[in-house]
């Protein structure tokens, strides 16, 4: 009998039929949303095991370090669970820009009335 995930003290992550939870990431000082992924069980397992963010990409099928390419690195301080456990909190010290595209956050557009895209100023990394 599966044990009840809103009251356990045991981290029983619930992966969906891809064998994923989605990863929520935000800065440990501004509390800024980052970015959201995915992870695994071994993205979890390398996560926790490393203190560095491990996701999988579900557009290579591979997973991957953040930062193993760009230096951009984060450094997880906290990593929390959703009370039925299907999705992750990571809070980060980031070592750079967390999008690929040099901004800090991966959520620099605004969705207007209209169905435009505004660009938002504050989240270039300076």
């Amino acid at each position: 009998m599966e044990q009840n995930r809103d009251s356990t003290d045991r981290f029983l992550p619930r992966f969906d039929a891809a064998g994923l939870v989605t990863a929520i990431v935000v800065d440990a000082d501004t509390r800024a949303l980052l970015m959201v992924a995915h992870m695994n069980a071994e993205a979890i397992e390398r996560t926790r095991a490393t203190g560095q963010a491990h996701f999988w990409s579900r557009s290579r099928r591979a997973l991957w370090r953040k930062g193993e390419t760009s230096g951009n690195g984060l450094n997880v301080a906290e990593m929390r669970v959703d009370c039925d456990q299907d999705a992750l909190l990571l809070v980060v010290h980031p070592a750079g820009p967390a999008c690929h595209t040099g901004r800090r956050s991966c959520f620099y557009r605004r969705i207007d009335a209209d169905g435009g895209l505004t660009f938002l100023d504050d989240d270039v990394q300076g």
